[in-house]
């Protein structure tokens, strides 16, 4: 197996950014959902925004730009606003903001709580006009969030001699973020990482007429592996060891939601056949009974130390290093919502 695909997404709920190699830390890939949208409601509150609920945020692209230097104090995020009719607009915002005189603001996800910044306002005025009613643009700095549903507590122990780690941490690539914490998230839902494979995406697409198919970015991926031997056998999935160095603990199910009914093209709920892909994956992807009523696309999994800052790159081999021999089951109340 090997990798087909990297992404990151580095404002929740909008395109994801595409990338040929990352840097993987215990938080994510570097730079993945340190922002978000929430919208500001009558009484001066603020609503979290994510697709499900909020489907014209697909309309939204981003890429990232770094100096050659590596600054990221440098850098910037380009969001690219394109609507289904009308032009598209663009925006830079800095990759790392300066948080020094940014206004405080309290974010709850899912039961897990963090401090977050509030950005300057010709950043929310040029997004809520997008939106056409208005929305903040919130910064997680160096804050984190802590991961409420179980894990197996399998880490491995960090090591300081070797020479795969020399070579990779040299690799191109997205650089690292700051954090300490081990089991703590950015605004990423559930857990750092999302795995799929891109094998079980060709049976996604056999239940779709001939012709029509299906984004994976619709399922918010992080890796795509590529080259499984059998549709959904990432069920089972329990650790992959990427380029020979990189081991990823694999350590939940992904539970799917209304999210991947939506129409990238239109922002809106999908009219075709792929606008009941939930459906048709109920009918018997329904296989975590810990969330026994969606089904399920992907893992979620954490790094042990062991792999903190190395690189992986597209077309890196994958092995199943570890095999569950039942299903895991997802044991957290939290609805995702990616």
């Amino acid at each position: 197996m090997k990798i087909s695909n990297i992404y990151t997404y580095p404002i929740k709920s909008f395109r994801a950014t595409e990338l040929d190699s990352a840097i993987v830390t215990k938080h994510g890939f570097t730079y993945d959902r340190r922002y978000m949208v929430l919208k500001v409601l009558d009484d001066g509150t603020y609503k979290n925004m994510a697709v499900a609920s909020f489907p014209e945020m697909t309309t939204f692209f981003t890429s990232i730009s770094l100096p050659e230097d590596g600054d990221a104090l440098k850098g910037t995020i380009t969001i690219t606003y394109k609507p289904p009719t009308g032009e598209k607009q663009t925006l830079d915002i800095p990759l790392k903001p300066e948080t020094t005189g940014l206004e405080g603001i309290d974010v709850v996800m899912h039961l897990s709580a963090t401090k977050a910044y509030k950005m300057g306002q010709e950043y929310n005025k040029w997004l809520s006009s997008c939106f056409g009613y208005e929305v903040i643009l919130a910064y997680l700095g160096d804050n984190l969030r802590k991961v409420l549903m179980s894990t197996s507590g399998n880490k491995q122990a960090a090591s300081t001699n070797s020479w795969f780690s020399h070579i990779t941490r040299k690799a191109t690539g997205i650089i690292m973020a700051a954090g300490d914490q081990q089991d703590a998230i950015t605004f990423a839902d559930c857990a750092p990482y999302l795995i799929v494979s891109a094998k079980s995406m060709d049976d996604v697409h056999n239940r779709l007429p001939a012709g029509e198919q299906m984004d994976i970015t619709k399922f918010r991926p992080n890796i795509v592996v590529s080259g499984a031997a059998e549709v959904w056998e990432e069920d089972f999935w329990a650790e992959l060891t990427i380029g020979g160095g990189v081991k990823v603990e694999c350590e939940h199910n992904c539970a799917r939601c209304k999210s991947i009914n939506i129409d990238y093209a239109t922002g809106q709920p999908g009219t075709t056949e792929a606008g009941s892909i939930l459906k048709k994956l109920n009918s018997d992807r329904r296989v975590d009974q810990g969330t026994k009523w969606s089904p399920v696309f992907g893992r979620y999994a954490f790094l042990p130390p062991s792999s903190e800052g190395f690189s992986v790159k597209i077309g890196d081999e994958v092995v199943i290093s570890r095999r569950n021999a039942e299903r895991t089951r997802f044991d957290w109340e939290g609805l995702c919502t990616k």
